[in-house]
C-alpha cells in the first residue's frame, strides 16, 4: 500500500490562493495586536512571516529552526536546529507582543516546543489541522488531519495531457 495521500486528502495550494490567505490572517491579526517583532518557524513559516511582516510593519524578524518532517510525510522527532534569540526571548516578559509565524499546525509537537520558549506571544498559522489547532491563537482555514497541504514551493508547473487523447 503506498504511502502517497489519497486524491480526495490532497489540498494544493497556489501561490496566489497562499497569499490571498495569508493576507486575510494579517487582517485578523491587525487586530490582535501591535506586534513588535515576529518569529517564524522554518522552513514553512518563512513565505508567509515576510508577507505579514510587511502588511504589519515589523522591522524584528527571527528565525527558530525546527526539524520535524524528515522525509517527505513522516513525521519524526522534532529537533531545534537554532533557537530563538535572547533579544526576543527577553521581549516583555517572555514574548509578549512577539507574533509566531508558521504555515500550518499539524501535529502540534512543533508548536508546543515554540509554545515552550515564548509562553506570552501570540501563535499565527494560515492552515491548521484538528490536533494542533488548539496550540494557535489565529488561522485562517482548517483541513482534517489526515488531509496533506502542497504548499506552492512544494510543487512545479508542469505540462497536463488532455484527458481525452487522440483529437478525436
Amino acid at each position: 500500500m503506498s504511502d502517497a495521500p489519497r486524491p480526495d486528502k490532497v489540498f494544493p495550494v497556489s501561490w496566489d490562493q497562499f497569499h490571498r490567505d495569508t493576507r486575510a490572517l494579517t487582517w485578523r491579526l491587525h487586530e490582535a495586536g501591535p506586534f513588535e517583532a515576529i518569529v517564524c518557524i522554518t522552513r514553512g513559516g518563512l513565505v508567509p512571516a515576510a508577507i505579514v511582516a510587511r502588511e504589519l510593519n515589523v522591522r524584528i524578524i527571527e528565525t527558530v529552526c525546527i526539524a520535524s518532517y524528515h522525509d517527505y510525510k513522516n513525521q519524526g522527532d522534532i529537533k531545534v536546529m537554532k533557537g530563538v534569540g535572547p533579544e526576543i526571548t527577553s521581549m516583555r516578559a517572555q514574548g509578549k507582543g512577539v507574533l509566531i509565524i508558521d504555515d500550518l499546525v499539524d501535529t502540534g509537537k512543533t508548536a508546543r516546543m515554540v509554545r515552550d520558549i515564548l509562553p506570552a506571544a501570540h501563535f499565527a498559522t494560515v492552515y491548521a489541522k484538528p490536533m494542533g489547532r488548539p496550540l494557535v491563537d489565529t488561522f485562517i482555514t482548517e483541513v482534517s488531519q489526515d488531509t496533506w497541504i502542497y504548499f506552492p514551493w512544494d510543487t512545479a508547473l508542469s505540462y497536463a495531457p488532455p484527458i481525452r487523447a487522440g483529437g478525436d
